[in-house]
This record gives structure tokens, sequence and C-alpha cells, in this order.
């Protein structure tokens, strides 16, 4: 009996413990996917390259800060690929018209900011009021305008728990990295985009 009232208490703690691991939200893995990114050694690249779809990607060794969230969300089952391609394909005048092209591209489109900051304000997934930030959550992708009119996106992984602020991994040229957001970019989204809690 004394036994039996052990393997109870273990199987009570193992259950226990894989029910908080389940608990996690979908921001805290898809921030814990964004800081997994800063182990790869990743050149960073933006250049055209023709890519299998869906589920293409450019090779692991290169990338561009889109490239750190489209790898981030592949690690959840989520193809931003396949989903921007389809969403562009069913309505292409929603989006912007930067690049002159006449029809959808799937090797490029889901690697520019404009267009993911499209495609997630078209799934109601943009949570700033009024042009302004909510309170930050893990897992939160944000995506600016940097000086000289230049598009960057990152992926919220800790909030203010200090005096510096959010951090977030981007690649802003040197690879993934996990670094504080700087407080003079200018926001242009905030978006929770996959979470269903």
């Amino acid at each position: 009996m004394q036994s039996l009232s052990l393997y109870n208490l273990v199987l009570f703690f193992t259950l226990s413990t894989m029910a908080q691991a389940d608990a996690s939200t979908f921001g805290e893995k898809l921030a814990r996917a964004a800081q997994e990114r800063t182990k790869s050694n990743v050149r960073y690249d933006g250049r055209y390259q023709s890519i299998g779809y869906p589920g293409g990607d450019v090779p692991a060794g290169q990338g561009v800060c889109t490239d750190v969230v489209i790898r981030s969300y592949r690690t959840l089952g989520i193809d931003l690929q396949q989903l921007v391609h389809e969403d562009m394909t069913a309505s292409f005048s929603a989006y912007p018209g930067i690049w002159g092209l006449s029809r959808p591209d799937s090797n490029i489109d889901h690697r520019r900011v404009p267009n993911l900051n499209t495609y997630f304000t078209r799934q109601g997934a943009n949570v700033m009021r009024h042009g302004k930030a909510v309170e930050y959550k893990t897992g939160d992708v944000l995506t600016w305008m940097l000086p000289h009119n230049l598009p960057h996106t990152g992926i919220v992984v800790a909030t203010a728990m200090d005096r510096q602020g959010v951090q977030i991994v981007h690649n802003i040229g040197m690879g993934p990295q996990q670094t504080y957001m700087p407080a003079n970019w200018t926001l242009t989204g905030q978006f929770r985009f996959g979470e269903s809690d």
C-alpha cells in the first residue's frame, strides 16, 4: 500500500509538471523560439533568392530581420510564407506597392516588413491603440521605421524588469541578437498573431 501511494505521488508531480509546461502561452513559446535563433550563426543577407513553397527558406546561415520572425513562427508550426502568399493572392491591392510588382512572389513577399505589417493588421492582430503601443507582452511582434525609412521587425522576449526596458530578439545586421529595444525607434506595429489564449 505504501509503494502505491509513492507511485501516486510521483505520478501527481509528473502530471503537474507536464501541465505547467503546457500552460505556457503562445507568446512565451514564440519568445523562446526567438531566443533560440540567437544561437545560430547568421550572416545578414537580404538578396532575392528563389526558395521552395510552401515551407521555403533561404540557407540557414543567411537572413534578415524578418527571417527571425518567420523562423520563430515556423518552430511553432506556422508558415508565414504560405499565409502571406495566400492573402496576397486573394487581396494583392491591399498590400504596399513599394516594389512595383504586378503579382505576389512567394520567394520574397513574406520577407518584407511592410508586407508582414499588412498581413498581421489584416488578421486583426495589431494591438496598438491610437498609434501608440499598449503594454508589451512576451511574444509581441514589433515593427519599426528606423532612420532613413528603414523598416525593421523583432520579437519581445522580456518585458521591462529593470529601468532599461523591453528586450527584443532581432537581426539588425549582426545576426539574431537579444538586446534592449531602443526608446527612440518609431513603432509602426505591435502584433499578437497566433495567440489563442
